[in-house]
């Protein structure tokens, strides 16, 4: 139980390893050294192994993922924290680098689901159906608008797109046969390509980048139209990876390659048992318990 309560104070919590002592010798008159908690850490990691790459293959089978990734330090040198989640599944990786390869080594070859994901050129790998996300591609859009407040044509732009979205969101909630649905899809592609053709090739004109993306990812918008239940944005994503942008803010990052996986594995079952609403002190006592009762009976 206390290894599962300092596990859970450090990924749940995020909070410092000298706070946990302090806090464990002012509560329970309990003193740890700082090593001590490292320690313990890596050892609830140990145990979460075999769990994460449950998780994994999970994620791997799933209707649709999201992945995202962000910036994070390891012994002071930048490097980026991968996410890939589901409504139910949460995991991380870290790596030095943020191309392609990394996410197309975590999806595996086995990976046939929708991958939702930004406008990020490292998932372009992937050759089944993708979304890109909306959320983002909106607020690109509110830029736009708010950098040319007094330019009709941007605003009628953008609200024409927006209106697209709108039918679209409309499409993909009822329940239309497959056969329906590829059609309101190729209608939507064509009619928002039309929205951005006559900017493709004037490089003055402030909807010229946008209207490229459309243009670039015609194919990946409306996906969702096409999949039931698959959402048109990314931001399960964006809520799983939050977390660890606070934990960097507040620690800087992790101090060696043993401390970087250590806290990926916490996070991908701390996250994990967070999105299943399961008491993820116990959870974690649960998995202890599990894990040592399972090397006990290995040497009966």
């Amino acid at each position: 139980r206390l290894m599962s309560l300092v596990a859970t104070l450090a990924i749940e919590k995020r909070m410092p390893q000298r706070s946990i002592q302090r806090l464990l010798e002012g509560l329970y008159s309990v003193h740890i050294s700082l090593g001590e908690i490292t320690e313990i850490l890596h050892k609830v990691a140990r145990f979460a192994r075999g769990k994460v790459q449950r998780i994994l293959r999970s994620i791997r089978g799933s209707p649709y993922v999201h992945g995202d990734e962000t910036g994070w330090r390891e012994n002071g040198i930048n490097g980026y924290l991968w996410s890939l989640s589901t409504p139910q599944l949460r995991f991380f990786h870290f790596d030095r680098s943020r191309a392609g390869a990394v996410a197309e080594k975590l999806f595996g070859a086995c990976f046939s689901g929708v991958l939702l994901c930004d406008f990020y050129g490292g998932y372009n790998w992937y050759s089944g159906p993708i979304q890109r996300c909306w959320v983002h591609f909106l607020r690109d859009l509110k830029k736009l608008v708010d950098v040319h407040p007094d330019d009709d044509s941007v605003q009628v732009w953008v609200e024409s797109i927006k209106e697209v979205y709108k039918i679209a969101k409309k499409i993909a909630g009822r329940g239309f046969v497959e056969s329906l649905r590829v059609r309101f899809r190729q209608e939507l592609e064509a009619r928002i390509l039309s929205i951005a053709e006559p900017y493709l090739l004037d490089d003055t004109a402030p909807q010229h980048t946008l209207a490229k993306r459309i243009d670039k990812h015609l194919g990946e918008l409306f996906t969702f139209v096409q999949h039931v239940g698959c959402p048109s944005g990314n931001n399960a994503a964006e809520r799983a990876i939050r977390p660890a942008v606070i934990a960097r803010k507040i620690s800087g990052g992790t101090r060696s390659e043993k401390g970087s996986q250590t806290r990926t594995t916490l996070m991908s079952v701390f996250g994990t048992w967070q999105l299943q609403g399961k008491d993820v002190l116990k959870a974690c006592t649960d998995m202890i318990v599990s894990s040592q009762s399972s090397v006990a009976l290995s040497h009966v």
